[in-house]
């Protein structure tokens, strides 16, 4: 905790200093290393989950509408703590042992996949019929239609909510910190109960995470400007 007197301490002012400063490069060394790049590696896998799960969900053919349907349920309806924990804890009791990244990814691209297939099966559903209407006058398939007049303009509309999806899986990927992912949350952890300064690392961590997310706020809204000039 920091006293009201830290300003007439100079040397615990001054441990304080050096302790934010010693602790920012691993810090940022654990978000760049591990916490963005997980968060890259599992959105993009939960894209490709996503974009399967939304087809089965509109595609009528009742075992895929249920099964994915299921999927959905489970992910959504359990918290992704749990699920990490499920993933790393409860697998080994079955004989599946995972490295902690790879169970992370794991869980991460699974909770990606649930939700963004419902954004992806809203952009979808959203596109009106006589799109597809059109595309089926000239001659195309169903999945010619859907990949070439379809989906690119679901994209456009996606890419809002996906981006902010992303946003926040960068945040949660804190929660990796719980299966000894070595992450910047689990950086800030261990130098906690090296030094004994919690206010000051987890407010430092916390800091380096509205950052990371400032940024990519900024590069979403790059994103959609462009997009706009398109639609």
């Amino acid at each position: 905790m920091f006293p009201n007197n830290l300003f007439e301490n100079p040397d615990r002012l001054n441990r304080l200093i050096d302790i934010a400063q010693s602790s920012f490069l691993p810090l940022v060394k654990g978000a760049l290393l591990y916490s963005v790049t997980i968060a890259l590696v599992s959105f993009a896998i939960g894209l490709i989950i996503a974009v399967f799960t939304a087809l089965a969900r509109i595609s009528g053919i009742r075992p895929l509408v249920i099964i994915a349907r299921i999927y959905v349920s489970i992910i959504r309806g359990t918290p992704l703590l749990v699920q990490l924990f499920i993933i790393f804890f409860g697998l080994p009791s079955i004989g599946v042992r995972l490295d902690p990244i790879a169970a992370a990814i794991i869980g991460f691209s699974l909770s990606v996949g649930a939700y963004s297939s419902e954004v992806i099966r809203a952009a979808i559903l959203s596109i009106p019929k006589g799109q597809w209407e059109a595309a089926y006058s000239i001659g195309m398939t169903y999945m010619q239609a859907l990949k070439r007049v379809i989906l690119p303009q679901a994209t456009r509309v996606s890419i809002p909510p996906l981006s902010n999806s992303f946003i926040s899986l960068v945040k949660d990927t804190s929660l990796a910190a719980a299966i000894t992912v070595p992450e910047m949350f689990r950086k800030a952890q261990e130098i906690v109960a090296s030094t004994y300064e919690p206010m000051l690392l987890y407010i430092e961590a916390a800091l380096i995470y509205w950052v990371i997310c400032f940024l990519l706020s900024i590069l979403q809204d790059r994103i959609e400007i462009r997009l706009d000039r398109y639609i």
